[in-house]
């Protein structure tokens, strides 16, 4: 029993939320547009699933054996890290979590398109393995590239752009317009989430090496990368909101705006990197709000 809580607090069960943000903006765009599907919704939901605590293990797992994860880290402390999961163990566990996001991904794949659509069969299954390779690459092997500042790029393409817009393609075969700024607000406020995260590890992260970009910003220009990042997803999404107005309720995705708002005033006074760490949950949870908001009020 003890084990299995050791496992469960290294899937990071409190990421798991912001990786469905997407999925909840896609699938009420698609219910909106008459293209939902109850097995498709299923699926995209526990594959993403699946990629997420994949990206997470092996998180834990590029980071124990570099070192990066040690006494000097803010924050959880991470299953190799304590001793308690082996680097063996961890690696098994991997490779587990391969086979279910490639049997899922072939699933849900199939579900959406079978062999009618062989051009979205073919570009999904490449966008599928392309996930996987990212989950890994982030910070297992010698050319790890969430240590050579480039994790921002892939957080935001894949939280937001193939998050939003490759869901909604799954449901309606098609891409619509009305998916692009809530993609880009989603990958703006995914990447701001990684960016805090970063933030934080600054001390930590320059000791081991690990050139997250908000390491070679520095905490100041890091600070104003965040609030561009934030403030911008609330325009992005304000005009959302006014481009596909139909009636009130749809603007009711503004009610986030205050915690986002907030959130920014704390992080330009905070002085210690350890009082950012709440921050993590409260932004992370205040963008799948917005997520459910901007999805509701569509539909409303």
């Amino acid at each position: 029993m003890k084990k299995l809580s050791i496992w469960m607090s290294s899937f990071r069960l409190r990421t798991l939320p912001l990786s469905l943000s997407g999925i909840i903006l896609a699938t009420s765009f698609a219910t909106y547009n008459g293209f939902f599907n109850l097995r498709i919704f299923v699926l995209a939901v526990l594959t993403t699933l699946s990629f997420q605590i994949l990206s997470n293990l092996a998180n834990d797992y590029g980071d124990g054996l570099k070192g990066t994860d040690n006494d000097d880290r803010i924050g959880p402390e991470r299953a190799i890290q304590s001793g308690r999961i082996s680097p063996d163990e961890m690696f098994n566990a991997i490779k587990i979590n391969v086979l279910i996001s490639i049997v899922l991904s072939t699933a849900l794949i199939h579900s959406a398109f079978g062999v009618k659509y062989l051009g979205l069969t073919i570009t999904f299954f490449l966008l599928g393995i392309l996930s996987v390779v990212a989950a890994i690459r982030y910070t297992v092997g010698s050319n790890a590239y969430g240590y050579r500042a480039l994790g921002d790029v892939f957080v935001f393409i894949f939280f937001g752009l193939v998050s939003v817009i490759g869901c909604y393609v799954l449901y309606a075969k098609k891409i619509d317009h009305v998916v692009f700024l809530p993609a880009i607000t989603m990958g703006l406020l995914s990447t701001a989430v990684l960016n805090l995260n970063n933030m934080r590890d600054i001390a930590s992260d320059t000791k081991s090496k690990k050139q997250t970009l908000a390491v070679k910003l520095g905490s100041k220009n890091a600070i104003i990368y965040h609030n561009i990042l934030v403030l911008l997803a609330i325009l992005l999404s304000a005009l959302f909101g006014l481009l596909y107005y139909t009636s009130p309720y749809n603007l009711i995705f503004v009610i986030a705006y205050i915690p986002l708002l907030i959130h920014l005033i704390k992080v330009n006074k905070t002085k210690e990197a350890r009082l950012l760490d709440p921050e993590l949950k409260k932004l992370a949870l205040t963008t799948v709000g917005l997520a459910i908001l901007m999805g509701v009020g569509h539909l409303l």
